[in-house]
């Protein structure tokens, strides 16, 4: 079984806004941090545990990535074989 990342909608809103925002600016580095948020993403389900434990959860299964000032939490679905990430965006 092929490994997912699932967005949440709460994420998909937070992508919306950060990019909304930056764009005000910049449109080039808007496009630019999307990017990045997306590639960092796309590659949780070949190295699920690649991210760091979520500091205030303390649970294995909810991870965390930084990009930029950005922080992507996401967690690991066991009952799959490597996981399926959830992203909420902070």
């Amino acid at each position: 079984m092929a490994v997912t990342v699932d967005w949440s909608s709460e994420a998909i809103e937070d992508l919306d806004s950060i990019v909304a925002y930056i764009a005000k600016d910049s449109r080039f580095y808007a496009k630019a941090v999307a990017n990045k948020l997306l590639t960092v993403a796309k590659g949780f389900p070949e190295q699920p545990y690649i991210g760091h434990v979520v500091p205030e959860i303390g649970s294995p299964q909810i991870r965390e990535r930084f990009v930029y000032s950005y922080r992507l939490i996401y967690q690991i679905n066991t009952g799959l074989p490597l996981g399926s990430s959830t992203l909420e965006l902070r």
